[in-house]
């Protein structure tokens, strides 16, 4: 969990769309660039935890990284909500 001198260090690259429970996948719209390997962080009303990007897909094809404006789907390790903020830290 970053500390609050890390806090002004994140810069926010989507909103999530849709969470895909049955597969554990989260669904965002892209505002910057992300890639593989990116310590992220998802932010909502009831949510708030750090993950790593392990892959991403656009239409189901993997990709290494995605920029402004693409819909994306990527693994998370816990539940996230429509609206849900993502940052990368």
């Amino acid at each position: 969990m970053p500390n609050s001198q890390d806090a002004g260090k994140a810069v926010m690259v989507g909103i999530v769309t849709h969470y895909f429970g049955h597969v554990g996948v989260a669904a965002m719209k892209l505002v910057k660039p992300v890639k593989v390997g990116d310590a992220v962080r998802f932010v909502g009303a009831t949510t708030d935890f750090d993950d790593v990007v392990q892959s991403i897909q656009i239409e189901h094809e993997s990709v290494r990284e995605a920029g402004p404006g693409d819909e994306i789907g990527i693994k998370v390790k816990d539940k996230v909500r429509e609206g849900d903020r993502v940052y990368v830290m």
